[in-house]
């Protein structure tokens, strides 16, 4: 008696597991692809409010106008300069942080940008027949402000 799978099957098998693995492979590269930005992005959120929170305790009375617009903006930057460490330094240096503090209108606002290209850099992207994983916007933005 024989067992085993019948000739006309034999390769069925393989095939089966060829198609299968190609999805299963394409949504397992799509979770971990969009992961790394989501978590930039709340990186950017975090570090812009956070930059924005500390900005506050510098003391308006003891400076002069031009001093006290220096001081909170560095204030800012530092710590979003500090609050971004943890980014892969292929992707740090492309990060574009700015804190600008109006004198007329007192708003300051806290700003990070990184280009979407820049991700390229530790990220490959995945590309099928009409879709791309990871699709980002050409810009990973974040910003924060608050009226002093």
């Amino acid at each position: 008696m024989k067992t085993g799978l019948p000739q006309k099957q034999k390769g069925a098998v393989a095939i089966e597991f060829a198609l299968v693995f190609v999805i299963f492979f394409a949504v397992l590269y799509g979770v971990v692809s969009y992961s790394l930005p989501l978590l930039l992005m709340q990186s950017f959120n975090n570090s812009t409010a956070e930059a924005v929170r500390r900005s506050v305790a510098v003391d308006p009375t003891s400076l002069t106008d031009k001093a006290y617009k220096e001081a909170v903006e560095k204030v800012a930057t530092d710590v979003l300069t500090d609050k971004l460490t943890w980014v892969p330094s292929a992707v740090r240096d492309s990060i574009q942080k700015k804190a600008e503090y109006d004198l007329n209108n007192k708003i300051l606002k806290v700003t990070v940008k990184l280009p979407s290209t820049a991700l390229s850099n530790i990220m490959p992207v995945l590309k099928l027949p009409g879709i791309t994983v990871p699709s980002l916007p050409d810009d990973l933005q974040a910003q924060s402000s608050l009226q002093l």
